[in-house]
């Protein structure tokens, strides 16, 4: 027999199995002998009040052991010969598309600019040690996408757009933890996702597909408003509808979109600093308890966000035991991140700290747009974001090292004369973001950060340091597309996917879209 509870324990009792059992025992009256076996289905923290709770939802086999896997399974067969379809970019709207052609019957041909999840790590090594930015293979270009070394995190709120279970699933067919299909916000890790993600090209490999490494897309091959294929740098054409899942940064991509009068419009996006907390400190903070997380809670998380003068001010990926990691993507820029590893165990904790923008902001800042061209307004919060990390990339004194000022000094408008240490590997350089970033954004910011202070005291202090500047929080651009085909509204055979084309905003909303646009380029083959 099966019994399923939801339950609300202490977080000694959630983290030992045979204490479960023995509360499952004595609160719900079941015999220790009957019970077999135990599963957890899904966890979460409720840190609202001193006494920190685990909610459970547990599933307690009785007199019988489990039959099902963890995991749901999804059956990939040969797809040689069959029908190819081109996709560019093999962040996880590539990756999750590529498979979803090949459990519909299509051959995928992957093609990625920067280099193999691997070798794309030395890479990433040279921008901390000898401040090198390799404009092909970076934090955002490779494979993987930028969500491969900035953190792993899966929690969205895209669930009315498509299946997330099947997303985590695959995850875990591909050697994620099933700690992932339990807890409320998972989180796979920097450390652990690029055997997964190399996993998942296997797969595409094994069963006829292609992926093509360091083949950068410079052109598509359009006849009568209908895309044939692509050209690449290497010389080399691939032929067959495209899924366009290039990311947020490919900029090259929006450029030519815009040069060859192919239909996108400008997006709102948002940005700001990446905010760095000692660990312990949060833990203290969140979990109300001057001793912090102690032995059996994970390292706290927060959330905030608040609407000042009409926008919205918030934090956006935090990273709890994390690192901020350089994630420019070419030269003349810097642009910061963050990321944990799977264990969540450095001394620092981050997020970003970001501002809502919308185009009509810039348009009409005189500070900001004296820096733009106006001649081409679907690219202008592109336009944006690359004069505000050149204007970092200053600076910073034009090297990766980054422009930071204390926390509380930024909203007493002081220079910060030392600075904290920092998980940033390439250094920090004491400078007045208060005067220097665009005062739409700082003065949101300023007061955003005091209202957090209020609602979680400690929180607003000099032990924090801003980190600028965050700014590719989603895509600048969104290439319009028609909501039933999911195809370009002009361009047939065209599938804009992900979040580069505008219309995901993270690792699992971007897989759910890749599938979606493999189902749509089936349809396209009728």
């Amino acid at each position: 027999m099966i019994q399923e509870y939801q339950l609300r324990v202490l977080p000694e009792v959630a983290a030992n199995e045979q204490r479960l059992k023995d509360y499952l025992v004595h609160e719900k009256g079941l015999n220790a002998r009957e019970i077999t076996a135990t599963r957890i289905l899904k966890r979460s923290i409720d840190a609202r009040q001193r006494t920190i709770y685990i909610n459970l939802n547990v599933r307690a086999y009785l007199n019988e052991m489990p039959k099902e896997d963890e995991y749901q399974h999804t059956p990939y067969n040969n797809v040689e010969g069959k029908p190819q379809v081109i996709v560019v970019g093999a962040g996880p709207g590539g990756l999750f598309a590529a498979l979803r052609l090949i459990e519909l019957g299509l051959r995928p041909v992957i093609v990625e600019r920067g280099k193999n999840v691997r070798e794309r790590k030395k890479d990433l090594a040279q921008i901390g040690r000898q401040q090198l930015v390799n404009p092909e293979s970076n934090y955002s270009f490779g494979e993987g996408g930028a969500g491969a070394y900035s953190d792993g995190k899966l929690y969205t709120r895209s669930k009315k757009r498509g299946n997330v279970d099947k997303i985590l699933n695959v995850f875990c067919q591909h050697g994620a933890s099933t700690s992932i299909l339990v807890d409320a916000h998972p989180h796979i890790g920097t450390d652990k996702l690029p055997r997964i993600i190399e996993n998942m090209r296997n797969t595409i490999i094994e069963c006829g597909g292609e992926v093509h490494f360091e083949t950068r897309m410079d052109a598509l091959l359009i006849e009568k408003d209908e895309v044939k294929g692509i050209e690449t740098n290497t010389g080399k054409t691939f032929l067959g509808p495209v899924i366009l899942a290039t990311g947020h940064s490919a900029r090259d991509v929006y450029r030519w979109l815009a040069a060859n009068n192919i239909e996108i419009e400008a997006k709102g996006i948002a940005v700001g600093v990446r905010l760095e907390h000692p660990a312990a400190l949060i833990d203290r903070i969140q979990y109300h308890n001057r001793n912090g997380r102690g032995k059996y809670l994970p390292a706290a998380e927060y959330s905030f966000v608040n609407q000042v003068d009409g926008r919205g001010v918030y934090s956006f990926c935090m990273c709890p035991g994390g690192f901020v990691v350089p994630a420019a993507s070419g030269p003349e820029q810097i642009v910061v991140n963050g990321m944990s590893p799977s264990n969540r165990g450095s001394r620092w904790s981050n997020s970003g700290m970001v501002v809502e923008l919308r185009p009509e902001d810039i348009e009409h800042d005189s500070a900001a747009n004296c820096q733009l061209s106006t001649v081409n307004f679907p690219l202008s919060m592109m336009y944006f974001q690359e004069y505000l990390e050149r204007l970092c990339w200053q600076q910073g004194n034009m090297k990766q090292t980054a422009p930071a000022q204390r926390m509380a000094d930024f909203t007493k408008k002081k220079l910060s004369y030392d600075l904290p240490e920092t998980s940033y590997a390439p250094g920090l350089v004491s400078s007045p973001l208060h005067f220097w970033m665009p005062s739409f954004i700082a003065e949101r910011l300023s007061k955003g950060f005091q209202l957090f202070g209020k609602y979680s005291h400690g929180f607003l202090t000099n032990e924090a340091v801003m980190i600028g500047v965050e700014t590719r929080t989603s895509a600048p651009v969104r290439i319009t597309r028609d909501k039933a085909t999911l195809q370009h509204i002009r361009i047939k055979g065209l599938f804009p996917c992900g979040e580069g084309a505008g219309y995901a905003g993270g690792i699992v909303s971007a897989g759910i879209d890749g599938e979606r646009c493999a189902e749509a380029a089936k349809a396209f083959f009728g």
